[in-house]
């Protein structure tokens, strides 16, 4: 600290501190990345209302583990108390799941669509709804793979084994990538897996036999705590 010399009535000096303004604090400014803007997700009629209804249960079912920690606690030594233990992280649990189920909603945009209108789209392009046959070829190996697919709305993952059909859900890599093409038109696209070339051999309408079997009831997301 800086000082200063004065004299005491008798003469002598001394040194006392000089005190100077302080600085103004200054805010440091720390840069965050703007959110993203919410991905549009399709999803079939009722999805919301699944949503909701998840949402509520895990209230519910909090409400109810928080009672069991109360009575827990109730009952002695917590050192040995493994009820109220196991009450604490079954909260945590339910709180992580609510928190990602939050999070899954914020980024995402929903768009409900009625299966029914897959019946009957028009066919030049390929869109959400319509059954292709997909030929993958990988640009490094070569290798060569065939498939077909229902091109659904987020969350599908049935296979119809009879016909071989399996969903592929509109928002996977894969289906991102083929949506918009034209039969035998090959086109050079990056997947996870590596690069390829896709040419579309074949694109329909489904049938409602093929509907019933691939779409199963509506379920809520899976999704991991991040």
């Amino acid at each position: 600290m800086p000082t200063s010399l004065r004299r005491l009535a008798g003469g002598e000096p001394v040194l006392s501190p000089v005190i100077t303004p302080s600085m103004p604090l200054r805010r440091k400014n720390i840069f965050r990345h703007p959110s993203p803007a919410p991905t549009t997700i399709y999803v079939r009629t009722g999805y919301n209302r699944v949503l909701a209804e998840e949402f509520e249960a895990l209230k519910l079912k909090r409400v109810d583990l928080v009672k069991d920690k109360v009575e827990a606690h109730s009952q002695g030594d917590l050192r040995e108390n493994f009820g109220f233990k196991a009450a604490k992280d079954a909260i945590r649990a339910v709180d992580r799941k609510m928190t990602a189920l939050d999070r899954f909603v914020a980024r995402n945009a929903f768009i409900e669509v009625d299966p029914a209108t897959w019946l009957t789209k028009p066919t030049d392009t390929l869109q959400l709804g319509h059954v292709v046959t997909v030929e993958k070829q990988d640009v490094q190996s070569k290798r060569k793979d065939r498939f077909t697919f229902l091109v659904t709305t987020h969350g599908e993952t049935a296979r119809d084994h009879g016909s071989g059909i399996e969903c592929l859900p509109h928002n996977s890599p894969l289906a991102a990538a083929i949506l918009g093409l034209t039969v035998d038109a090959p086109t050079r696209v990056m997947l996870p897996a590596g690069e390829a070339i896709v040419t579309i051999r074949s694109m329909r309408n489904p049938n409602q036999a093929e509907l019933d079997v691939l779409l199963t009831a509506i379920k809520p997301p899976e999704i991991e705590d991040d």
